[in-house]
């Protein structure tokens, strides 16, 4: 019909579009046009790839296995507990066992490697109050490079060997402490040890009763200093210090910041005032 002759005339300059048996052309280009085209970005893309690759191969020869080859980092490195609890919230009953368990079975879990049995083995015994330094021979590697020994006994009533529920079965829990690692960080001089101090908010000053520390005076000793990294110092025992509360006040909240003390770290920093010292917050429940 003549409406039908319409609608093919319509139809066929769409239809020559995509192919003009004439030109033998398909969408608009010729067999010749198309193949110069996939070509050029074919050429195009590999060459883009072949610089991707060279930029990569360039930059892995600046790394170093061993150690960063840049550190942003903030002057004094975090600080955290063990055991964490929920939120930095150490809350439990002392008559209800369950309510710390948890707490025993983390602090146990994370000190296993601090086994005094396991050190003498892995270790080294170090003389204290000294850097233990291993640099490198030029191009010659020293590594592995060795550790000191930090043996669970050291951390005393906090060890989980005289008392092995930490203190939590009696209202008198212990919290470690540790300082995050960072590679090559000198965190004392003139053989003056970091220590760490903990005392309450000041609205919670009173509720916080005496402390004890272990090793004595809350010491990270130098001897531990510094931190090669995971691959070049494979047995490393990151040192920590154990804080015990002998009398906190019960069935109340106590926030709590403990921080690091040393005459080359600063507490706090502009850029993280958390930044060497770490809060949390201990509600000791009698039932």
């Amino acid at each position: 019909t003549a409406r039908d002759g319409e609608d093919r005339k319509g139809s066929s300059p769409w239809r020559e579009f995509f192919w003009n048996p004439r030109t033998h052309e398909l969408l608009g280009r010729t067999a010749t046009s198309w193949g110069l085209i996939l070509l050029f970005y074919l050429v195009f893309y590999l060459f883009l790839a072949g610089m991707f690759a060279l930029t990569m191969y360039v930059m892995l020869l600046t790394l170093d296995d061993y150690k960063p080859t840049w550190q942003d980092r903030l002057a004094t490195p975090g600080m955290m507990i063990r055991p964490k609890g929920d939120q930095l919230e150490i809350i439990f009953s002392v008559s209800q066992t369950e309510s710390w368990d948890s707490f025993v079975y983390n602090l146990n879990t994370f000190l296993s490697p601090y086994n005094d049995s396991y050190q003498v083995q892995t270790n080294d015994d170090c003389p204290p109050d000294q850097y233990f330094i291993q640099e490198d021979s030029g191009e010659v590697r020293n590594n592995p490079k060795r550790s000191c020994q930090f043996n669970r006994t050291m951390l005393g009533d906090c060890s989980g060997i005289s008392d092995r529920f930490y203190g939590y079965s009696q209202g008198q829990p212990c919290i470690l402490i540790k300082l995050n690692r960072v590679i090559g960080m000198f965190p004392g001089k003139d053989g003056q040890s970091p220590y760490v101090t903990c005392g309450a908010k000041r609205e919670d000053s009173e509720k916080i009763g005496p402390l004890a520390y272990f090793p004595p005076n809350g010491t990270f000793n130098l001897m531990y200093y510094p931190y090669y990294g995971k691959r070049a110092q494979v047995n490393y025992t990151q040192p920590l210090v154990a804080v015990k509360f002998l009398n906190a006040s019960l069935n109340t909240d106590i926030n709590i910041e403990c921080k690091i003390n040393s005459n080359t770290l600063a507490a706090g920093s502009d850029r993280d005032k958390f930044a060497g010292r770490v809060s949390f917050k201990l509600r000791i429940n009698d039932k």
